[in-house]
């Protein structure tokens, strides 16, 4: 019983290193989507005094998360993902996580990727699938976003700074493949 318990636990530790050489093999033929996740913040919460404009006033990236950003960038680069265009919610962790790892190429701010709200939901969606559909690059595009609208987007989580490399399925989204940085 020990071993088969063993056994499991080594097969799921297994699993995000597949998945990830999976997503790694996918980006480098490009053409692809990438939905990524903000890297790790200071907390989990957005403070009441909430500002848009205002980074202080944000839940913002940490030491690590900023580390994190770092290395998504770098192993975008080592792997040889070539990527075309980023998009990032107006948000300053994912501003700053999509500038401090692709800081050789021009970051777009996109109102569409900021956390939704009642209110801005079904327009937000659409308007990123909108962006999905009319991308025909030969590189990937990645927009760097919040759990929120991954989940909206594809009905899956996604961890501070996992990459999902998406695909059309008809009108819905389709997860091809994930990377964990």
């Amino acid at each position: 019983m020990l071993r088969f318990i063993i056994a499991i636990m080594l097969l799921l530790g297994a699993l995000p290193a597949q998945a990830t050489e999976a997503g790694w093999a996918l980006l480098r033929n490009g053409g692809h989507v990438v939905l990524l996740r903000n890297a790790m913040t200071t907390g989990t919460v957005e403070p009441p005094n909430f500002d848009i404009e205002k980074c202080a006033s944000q839940l913002n990236l940490s030491d690590r998360g900023r580390q994190q950003a770092r290395k998504i960038g770098a192993l975008f680069d080592a792997r040889a993902a070539p990527v075309e265009r980023i998009l990032a919610s107006r948000y300053c962790r994912t501003l700053e996580t999509a500038r401090l790892a692709f800081d050789d190429r021009k970051v777009e701010p996109t109102a569409a990727l900021d956390k939704p709200t009642d209110t801005t939901r079904e327009a937000d969606v659409a308007a990123v699938m909108d962006i999905i559909r009319n991308y025909s690059g030969s590189d990937n595009i990645v927009l760097v976003t919040h759990l929120e609208n991954i989940q909206a987007l594809t009905g899956a989580a996604a961890r501070e700074g996992e990459a999902l490399i998406v695909g059309l399925d008809g009108e819905k989204l389709h997860v091809l493949g994930r990377i964990v940085f």
